[in-house]
């Protein structure tokens, strides 16, 4: 039985007015790990956060469009994410250490998750909690 996490095949992406803050925040506060960051002084290109108990996000500063590309759909400070982690009283204690703002505190939801939601500097969302999703069909 293979009992490693696979690679993530889905990145939520985001871009930051400060990504290198963000960043920082981002691992600081909720515990994402900086895997990688590139780019140069105030820039980041592209950067991808793991989250420990798996998947992950990618980032990267605003900046202009490249010519005749469709224009980035969104905006720093407009990205939510749920998260789920086996101890969000341990993420929100965390957070709340930081100085991360609980915009919603720990609960109990009708789905028998255990939630709480923060806003980051930049003013995203990350909702963190138990729900880790409904059964999967079986493939066919």
């Amino acid at each position: 039985m293979d009992t490693t996490t696979p690679a993530p095949q889905v990145w939520p992406s985001l871009r930051a007015r400060d990504a290198r803050a963000l960043i920082r925040f981002l691992t600081d506060a909720f515990g994402f790990q900086e895997v990688v960051a590139y780019g140069e002084g105030g820039t980041v290109a592209h950067a991808e956060l793991a989250w420990p108990e798996g998947g992950g996000v990618m980032l990267g500063s605003d900046r202009p469009d490249p010519e005749g590309s469709d224009p980035w759909p969104g905006r720093p400070g407009g990205f939510t994410a749920y998260v789920v982690t086996a101890d969000p009283d341990a993420v929100h204690a965390r957070a709340v250490a930081a100085g991360a703002r609980i915009t919603t505190g720990l609960h109990e939801t009708d789905y028998g998750s255990r939630d709480f939601a923060a806003a980051d500097p930049e003013g995203n969302r990350w909702y963190f909690g138990t729900y880790r999703g409904a059964p999967r069909p079986a493939a066919g």
